[in-house]
This record gives C-alpha cells, sequence and structure tokens, in this order.
C-alpha cells in the first residue's frame, strides 16, 4: 500500500521557511502543521514570531499557541498531536506542510521515536529541586551512578538533558538509554523535504533587525505576562530565545540594548545548529531532499522547478 505523501519545510531560525511554506501552501492546497517546539505555546505568538491571523486566515494552520507556558511540550507528545492533524489534512484532500525549525521533531516523524512512559510530576519536581540544588554537573555525576549509559551521553552542563535523565529514571524505574532503545517506527508517510541553508552572513543580517521588530510588535508586554504566571524557570518556555534577556531587562537588570544583543548571540548560535541537524540527522534519510542557500524572503529561489518536483512527488507511485 502506497503511504500518503507529506512536505516538510525546514530550516534555521530567520531563514524564511513561514514564508515558503505558505506560498506552497497557497499554491498546492496544504494544511501547515508547526513543527516549532517554541511556537505550540500560546502565551509566545511575538517572541517565537507565530504566523500573524492574516497569515493563518489564508490557508489552515495547526499546532500553534496549542500549549499553555506552564506546560512541557515535547517530541513525544508533538509527534502523536502531528500524525493526527496530518491525518485530518489528508482525510480532507489537503496536503500536509510540516514546517519549523526543531530537527528533533522531524526526526520523531521520519526515524522513529523512543516510546518513553511519562515520568511523572513527582519525579518532574524533584529532577528541578536537585538541578537548582545541586547544579548540572553534580545531578550528572549521581546520574552516571544509576544511569550510567545515559550520563555518558550527555555533557556535564546540560543542564536540561540531565533533569530529563533523572526524571525518566526516578519516574520510570528503567533509563533514558535503554527506553530509548525501544525505538517507534517512523511514520507511514512519504516525505518530501525543502530545507533552507542560507549563509551565515543572510542569516546574521535577518536576526539582528528581528529582535527590535519584536520589541516594537509587544514582546516586552509578552513576557511581562509571562513574569506574572511565576512558574517554573526550568519550563521550555521561559527559556524560549528572548525570554531570559527581557525578564532581565524587567527586572533592572539588562539594559534593553544588552538584553537584544545577547538574544542575537543565542539566536545565532541556535541557527548553527539547527543548519547542523538539518543536514545530518533530522532530513538525512529524506532521499527526496531539495536544499536552497538563499533566505526564500530574499530572492524567487522558490519557482516553478521546486513546484513541479513537489508535484511529481505528490504523484509518484511506490
Amino acid at each position: 500500500m502506497t503511504h500518503p505523501p507529506a512536505l516538510i519545510v525546514a530550516g534555521p531560525t530567520a531563514s524564511g521557511k513561514s514564508a515558503l511554506a505558505l506560498a506552497i501552501a497557497e499554491r498546492l492546497g496544504g494544511t501547515i502543521v508547526n513543527a516549532d517546539s517554541m511556537q505550540v505555546y500560546r502565551e509566545l505568538r511575538v517572541l517565537t514570531a507565530r504566523p500573524s491571523p492574516e497569515d493563518e486566515a489564508r490557508v489552515p494552520h495547526v499546532l500553534y499557541g496549542v500549549r499553555l507556558a506552564a506546560e512541557a511540550g515535547n517530541a513525544a507528545w508533538w509527534r502523536v498531536a502531528a500524525l493526527g492533524a496530518m491525518a485530518s489534512a489528508h482525510a480532507s484532500g489537503r496536503l500536509p506542510i510540516l514546517t519549523g525549525g526543531t530537527g528533533m521533531y522531524f526526526a520523531a516523524l521520519t526515524q522513529g521515536l523512543a516510546d518513553v512512559p511519562d515520568p511523572g510530576e513527582d519525579a518532574r519536581a524533584e529532577a528541578r529541586r536537585l538541578l537548582t540544588d545541586l547544579g548540572p554537573a553534580k545531578l550528572r555525576a549521581g546520574l552516571a551512578k544509576v544511569d550510567p549509559a545515559t550520563a555518558a551521553r550527555i555533557a556535564a552542563n546540560d543542564s536540561q538533558r540531565i533533569a530529563r535523565a533523572w526524571e525518566v529514571w526516578r519516574g520510570t524505574g528503567m533509563g533514558l538509554a535503554a527506553w530509548q532503545s525501544r525505538k517507534l517506527p517512523p511514520a507511514p508517510w512519504r516525505f518530501f523535504a525543502v530545507s533552507l541553508d542560507p549563509p551565515r552572513e543572510a542569516l546574521r543580517r535577518a536576526i539582528a533587525t528581528r529582535f527590535a521588530a519584536m520589541v516594537a510588535a509587544g514582546a516586552i508586554a509578552e513576557v511581562r505576562a509571562l513574569l506574572a504566571q511565576n512558574l517554573d524557570p526550568a519550563l521550555p518556555a521561559m527559556r524560549a530565545h528572548g525570554v531570559p534577556e527581557l525578564s532581565a531587562y524587567l527586572r533592572g537588570t539588562m539594559s534593553l540594548e544588552e538584553a537584544g544583543r545577547r538574544t542575537e548571540l543565542v539566536t545565532g548560535q541556535y541557527t548553527k545548529r539547527q543548519a547542523t541537524w538539518f543536514r545530518h540527522h533530522s532530513l538525512a534519510n529524506i532521499a527526496d531532499t531539495e536544499i536552497f542557500e538563499s533566505r526564500y524572503a530574499d530572492n524567487a529561489q522558490y519557482s516553478e522547478r521546486i513546484e513541479r518536483k513537489i508535484l511529481a512527488f505528490i504523484q509518484r507511485q511506490d
């Protein structure tokens, strides 16, 4: 039986992938499925550059702003939600178009995902507390005693992964590495990928203008409202680019200029990691991949040529 087709539009932050996905969706009758781990949070429309209400009205958009910042999302939750959204789009005669910058989300579909049970809130709370009390290096040392296979894979300063590994061990009685050996299979879809891989200088220019535009659009008020919830600072939404920096600005410990400079720095560093993920991990096993080296927003790289390739892929019978 031939699997249904789905399109991936991937690329680092500020590469123009949302504009490209929208253009393709309009021309080919697609539903855009969010594959960005921060754009799922309802409170972070501005800082995560979620599609505008006007863009959302042009074609169907799903999985944007569907979780509260107090609820930590993850690749396992997203995989289930994305597969449901893709099936609904296909049933209505629309092409699922997954777009975002979270390589692990794409890999969860194209390569499969470890079926790790929910460790529970008690285990999560313990991991956060120990991380605060001990620091990442000491918590990792403790992890190495009970789950050496997982600890060996994690850097001593990677606090997020250390806490995640600890909570899984405490909540399930089995280490994360052991769970990851029990992998769900790749999703039963045929994937075509369009990957934007702009020159570093083009990304730097785009990132440099991004922060000022977000501040003008209400990013400070967005962070102020987020802080008013008194959420755990370890939650993913509280670590979104710009949130820690603007939080420091609102507390009076950092100037707005410095907040902008640091946000640009961490965003630039993140785009390097994203590009590596797309080249060597999340899209590596997709045979049908078209790579553009320039920003879609700066040129006319999206053309009849790529449209013909996508249409041929959709129509091809294996």
